[in-house]
């Protein structure tokens, strides 16, 4: 499996790096948190973006997208994670993209694939239901009610929930809770009567929601794909969004290196730089040397997506779990590296550390990725 970038996705690569750089540095997130900003996200940047065809990227031209694939939607997501860009891009840009293309209707992906390429409009999936990411786990139920279903139940951790024109929902159909047979996908309006949006502000300064359903009624166009069969779309779903969120971590965890290998060069203790003791250049060799590991995983994992997303499941369950690793390892070691200073907000650091820590569970932590991989193995 060859994982070198061609010409196209070379130049995507330094488009994004220059654009994110220019247009969403760190201190915007500042400013999104410091007036505590009621959508979290900048929706002049998020317009920039689909005027840029990053809101397309995994879109067909047919339904006004460049179609450049996951290693491009990687590339875009990995410079995010180094300027903690915040905007709908996984949500929307990615598992919403992903959902209606691998269980879209004609008509669906013709009402909503052309909007989130314009960047008009923001989608989000409620699916997690408890504490730690477990799909199987779902247990809110859609009965059969008339000409459609009625639904009921409980989603929390939903990115983006709080500003979404449509929901992808994940709930029960048939079946018992463990199970991923008799899952199905609804889009549902958040409008609709019996719906209520929680906003709920984490810890790295983003925006996610708890949403209640209650009885909540769609007719039987709401559903994406087939009733009871909705795993397999899930699937495809989650994996595209852990292969988005290893190459986010990639990105934040090689920027909060750098800013550390910065700061110890600069930093004196008894009259010399700090980079110069031998137990911190250790430090960092090592994690040097696992962010290139890691950097492997990620473009392995999005070049299985391109290839043959249904064979993908093992090398993006490898990525995520290493990132998360990895990533993790970068914002802690970067915090004690800066000494005192770390914990203050007055450096980056910090800010990156939380989003490394969230991230990390988006889609399950490095533990959930290893157990499936054991899964997969057989063991």
């Amino acid at each position: 499996m060859a994982m070198l970038l061609n010409e196209d996705e070379k130049m995507l690569a330094e488009t994004a790096e220059g654009f994110f750089a220019d247009k969403s540095p760190v201190k915007q997130l500042r400013t999104l948190r410091d007036n505590r900003d009621d959508t979290g996200y900048d929706k002049g940047l998020w317009q920039e973006m689909a005027d840029m065809g990053f809101t397309g990227v995994l879109i067909d031209e047919e339904h006004g997208g460049v179609d450049m694939g996951f290693m491009a939607a990687g590339l875009i997501a990995e410079q995010m994670g180094k300027n903690l860009t915040a905007s709908p891009f996984l949500s929307t840009g990615i598992l919403a993209a992903t959902a209606l293309k691998q269980g879209g209707s004609k008509e669906q992906k013709a009402e909503w694939l052309p909007k989130i390429a314009s960047g008009e409009t923001i989608m989000a999936l409620a699916l997690e239901e408890s504490r730690k990411h477990n799909p199987k786990a779902t247990n809110m139920s859609a009965e059969r009610s008339g000409n459609g279903f009625k639904l009921s139940g409980q989603k929390g951790m939903v990115i983006d929930g709080h500003v979404a024109d449509q929901m992808i929902v994940v709930a029960r159909t048939s079946g018992e809770a463990g199970e991923m047979d008799g899952l199905t996908l609804f889009l549902v309006d958040p409008r609709t009567n019996g719906v209520s949006v929680e906003r709920t502000q984490m810890v790295d300064s983003r925006n996610s929601a708890r949403i209640d359903f209650d009885d909540v009624e769609v007719n039987a166009d709401a559903v994406l794909g087939e009733v009871d069969k909705g795993g397999e779309v899930l699937g495809a779903i989650v994996n595209a969004g852990r292969a988005a969120v290893a190459a986010e971590l990639l990105g934040s965890g090689g920027e909060a290196f750098r800013q550390t290998t910065d700061y110890i060069r600069e930093r004196k203790q008894f009259g010399v730089n700090v980079g110069s003791f031998q137990a911190l250049q250790h430090r960092s060799a090592h994690l040097y040397s696992e962010l290139e590991n890691a950097r492997s995983a990620v473009l392995m994992a999005l070049t299985a997506m391109d290839t043959d997303a249904k064979s993908a499941e093992l090398p993006v369950a490898m990525a995520k779990a290493k990132l998360g690793q990895v990533a993790k390892l970068a914002g802690l070691e970067g915090v004690q590296m800066h000494g005192g200073v770390g914990m203050t907000d007055e450096y980056d650091i910090g800010l990156y550390l939380k989003r490394i820590r969230v991230a990390q569970e988006l889609f399950g932590d490095a533990n959930y990725q290893m157990e499936q991989i054991a899964t997969m193995k057989g063991y």
